[in-house]
């Protein structure tokens, strides 16, 4: 006997837990289970030879909102070429409406419903040794493809499938998770792949968008356990552990004991996230965790809105003011990556509203701002209230909210232009130096990046392939029309070339200097004339950051063609800059803010005389991986120097 768990994750470095933990817990059929795992981006019909080579003498398959178009549509065309092989399937994405679902797909034999361990070791026993289905909790199947049990719920006719009759076993009990055998021993390859790992199940708290309030009962794995599985991570020297507890700090004693074993066992490379509630972390807690090495974890902090009504309306716990004030706390120490969430599309948030949670949240200076729209996940409350709501959604996967009675189609438009500038100047850490300036520019970070999606839209940019530079020169762009009202003698008097790109499309060598280029005029500005122009100053200030931003994250290939001629500064190369590639310097007007900086109060000051920033791409940041920049002397010289 074959059993084929298949998994269809979102990316190759993730691995699916659910078909790991399945395996583990097939007893005496573990080895009659095999596992296959592809992700979204391989094609369809690829997928479908693939199974079809595996010979299963039952496929299952793992569900979820990113996957489950995939499933369908593979399953349906592998039960042409084998109908007689059974095809299971399970995961969040099929444990609710489970009629509607069976009857859409009568390719579909059957559903394991909710936890999936006992279950599908007792279906590995049905077919083992043919015993009843209607003996199996906690699945549904149509009894006519089975004939062996009376039914207890008869399903429609709908979309073309029989009327069977749609069997429902018993629910099944919830899995003490101490029991579960650790399902990663056999996983032989773990570079590469972000390991999916559970300490507890169930969620203390009810959000109203999230299926994990549907399951009240939290339940945790022995503390014991879990460090000597962890220390096997450890041991491997996996790069990322990502916990799917809901809450990891929900339980203080649970998150300390293995938190202290973390730090205690740290081996310098694995790094671990957790997802918590910042309002929930005590004094104890914090001081622990700004002890640990820079980078060995990271947290994710759901808000999803700062506006009370919306909050409460939702379901949430949370003490908006204690959460700011941990975030901070957490930021001293330098030493933790930090993601907070927000939800566009939730009851009682117009596109006013969002803007204010926006700008609130941006002001904490996470590492990462997650923006994301409310998905009406089946079996969730807010699925259940969408009418009451006036929530108009997608019907297909991930089920994406549209509009609301309080944001229209319109406003969804316009906050997800906001969400890819976001992701592009800000999420990326592309743009660090230059995103810290424009908050001095710009009243408010919400209006700046719609402003800027607006720019976007307007120019044809979206939808469109962007390399580093052009996303600089587009900010530009939009830049010189904000200040100078699109004034194009304004945007070219301050050294921006009428032709985009860079000074090389090839490989960059900055010892291979063109002493005839004269792109650049360091004196072209003249910042001692009283009608220097204000704006102006700022549009060259924000040539400059670019610039450092661009060496910042890697010792360009090539440069933009407002960056000063190298061939000016050779003598600077030589001296500093010994070391190949692995280090450049860049003359500068301004001193730029250190990353510790997250909040700047006015704008830098011009400089007559360049600064000189000197990168070292040998010693990077932990957190973010930027170069280490120090400030050097201009007057150092080489000690031998030939043309």
């Amino acid at each position: 006997m074959n059993i084929l768990l298949t998994a269809i994750n979102a990316k190759y470095i993730h691995s699916n837990l659910a078909v790991y933990s399945l395996r583990a817990c097939a007893g005496e059929y573990r080895d009659a289970v095999e596992l296959a795992e592809y992700t979204i981006n391989n094609q369809k019909d690829y997928i479908l030879e693939e199974l079809y080579k595996r010979k299963p003498d039952v496929l299952c398959f793992s569900c979820y909102i990113w996957n489950i178009d995939y499933v369908t549509d593979i399953a349906r065309e592998y039960k042409k070429l084998c109908p007689s092989v059974p095809i299971w399937v399970g995961g969040p994405e099929v444990s609710y409406e489970v009629d509607a679902f069976l009857r859409e797909n009568p390719y579909i034999d059957g559903v394991m419903i909710g936890e999936g361990e006992d279950t599908f070791r007792e279906l590995c026993g049905y077919y083992a040794h043919k015993r009843k289905l209607s003996d199996i909790a906690g699945i549904a199947f149509r009894k006519n493809s089975t004939g062996n049990s009376t039914s207890n719920r008869t399903s429609v006719n709908n979309a073309g499938c029989k009327a069977d009759e749609i069997v429902f076993t018993s629910p099944r009990p919830i899995k003490n998770m101490s029991e579960i055998p650790f399902c990663y021993d056999t996983l032989d390859d773990f570079s590469n792949r972000i390991i999916y790992y559970e300490s507890s199940r169930g969620c203390p708290f009810s959000c109203s968008y999230c299926l994990s309030s549907v399951d009240k009962t939290l339940r945790f794995r022995d503390t014991e356990i879990v460090k000597r599985e962890l220390k096997f991570f450890i041991d491997q020297k996996v790069p990322q552990i990502k916990f799917v507890d809901r809450t990891f700090n929900c339980n203080h004693a649970h998150a300390l004991e293995l938190w202290r074993f973390i730090k205690a066992n740290d081996n310098g490379v694995t790094n671990f996230h957790f997802e918590i509630s910042a309002d929930l972390l005590n004094q104890e807690e914090l001081e622990l965790i700004s002890d640990m090495r820079p980078g060995l974890i990271q947290l994710e902090i759901g808000v999803q809105s700062t506006n009370e009504v919306t909050i409460k309306e939702i379901h949430r716990t949370m003490k908006l003011e204690r959460l700011k004030e941990v975030v901070r706390l957490i930021q001293s120490g330098n030493n933790i990556h930090e993601h907070l969430d927000l939800i566009a599309g939730l009851p009682y948030e117009d596109y006013d509203s969002f803007g204010r949670s926006f700008d609130e949240i941006y002001e904490l200076k996470p590492n990462q701002l997650q923006l994301g729209f409310l998905k009406v996940l089946k079996g969730s409350y807010m699925f259940e209230h969408a009418t009451e709501y006036g929530i108009v959604y997608h019907d297909k996967p991930p089920y994406e909210v549209m509009s609301t009675k309080w944001l229209s189609f319109d406003d969804v438009i316009k906050i997800r232009r906001v969400e890819e500038m976001l992701e592009v100047y800000y999420n990326s850490g592309q743009f660090e130096i230059t995103m810290k300036l424009m908050e001095c520019i710009f009243d408010s970070a919400f209006e700046f990046f719609q402003e800027l999606g607006d720019f976007y839209e307007a120019n044809g940019y979206f939808g469109m392939s962007h390399s580093r530079i052009r996303r600089c020169e587009i900010l530009l762009e939009f830049l010189a029309l904000y200040l100078h009202g699109c004034d194009s003698d304004a945007m070219t008097s301050v050294g921006l070339s009428e032709n985009h790109g860079d000074r090389d499309d090839t490989d960059f060598d900055e010892h291979a200097v063109d002493r005839d280029n004269t792109d650049f005029d360091e004196n072209a500005i003249d910042r001692d004339n009283t009608d220097f122009d204000e704006n102006a100053q700022i549009y060259s200030m924000i040539q400059e950051s670019l610039i450092f931003d661009l060496y910042y994250r890697e010792n360009c290939k090539s440069r933009p063609v407002w960056a000063t001629d190298i061939g000016s500064f050779k003598h600077m190369t030589h001296a500093y800059c010994k070391n190949g590639k692995l280090s450049h310097v860049e003359p500068f007007h301004y001193i730029f803010p250190d990353k510790h900086t997250r909040k700047l109060d006015e704008l830098p000051k011009y400089h007559k005389e360049p600064v000189w920033a000197l990168f070292h791409y040998d010693m990077r940041d932990p957190l973010d991986h930027q170069a280490l920049v120090e400030y050097v002397d201009n007057s150092k010289k080489p000690e031998r120097f030939t043309d």
